[in-house]
């Protein structure tokens, strides 16, 4: 795909969704990063339905670590993976209470460096709650990114790479969920409703859907 394309294609984006955000629910960098871990192979539906439960008992590193992975287990049970997801996030309140003065880190190196933390969750807290301008990669974008041409590469890590590189700065800061949502409602996985899309006639798909 060619720049020129590729700028139309986030113009556009842009046009219909100027303000894009998470569809997580959060009103705190640290309630963002326990959202961000409980959503790894969840729905972000059952991520707000067990926070909105959770987040009114607890919602700090100290009140989290008080209920302990016994306590917090039952409000996240719904939630695939919940008995490891519980133990990563107990053990983060204590890295974030004993080495970061309860904040949550501005790096991402030291991002990373908390249990259940990767580079795609890094890049989200980063991203959405500090403003960097920085691209995680999840299975839509990894898809989009692929089946429209904008960035085509083997691995989630190939296509951030290659999506840093070529989106326009203008753009850079809100184009993950540009190409989120846009994976999640219309270039969905097994049937893209390329009648809708509002991008399709820049698209490089080669088997377009169309009415």
């Amino acid at each position: 795909m060619n720049s020129d394309k590729r700028r139309k294609i986030y113009a556009r984006l842009r046009e219909l969704d100027p303000n894009p955000d998470t569809e997580l629910h959060y009103d705190s960098p640290f309630e963002l990063l326990v959202a961000v871990v409980l959503s790894a192979q969840a729905t972000d539906i059952s991520v707000n339905k067990a926070t909105d439960k959770l987040y009114p008992v607890a919602n700090t590193p100290v009140a989290i670590l008080e209920l302990g992975v016994e306590g917090l287990v039952p409000y996240i049970r719904t939630i695939g993976l919940y008995n490891s997801k519980a133990k990563n996030i107990i053990k983060t309140c204590k890295i974030l209470i004993d080495t970061y003065d309860d904040e949550v880190p501005r790096t991402r190196e030291e991002l990373e460096g908390l249990p259940g933390v990767g580079r795609k969750t890094a890049n989200v807290i980063l991203n959405t709650a500090f403003g960097e301008p920085t691209i995680a990669v999840d299975t839509h974008i990894f898809r989009v990114s692929n089946r429209t041409g904008m960035a085509t590469g083997k691995t989630p890590l190939a296509v951030e790479k290659r999506l840093t590189r070529l989106t326009p700065d203008e753009f850079k800061k809100n184009a993950h969920h540009w190409l989120l949502l846009h994976g999640r409602y219309v270039c969905k996985a097994r049937k893209p409703l390329c009648g809708e899309c509002k991008i399709v006639e820049w698209c490089e798909y080669r088997r377009k859907a169309l009415p």
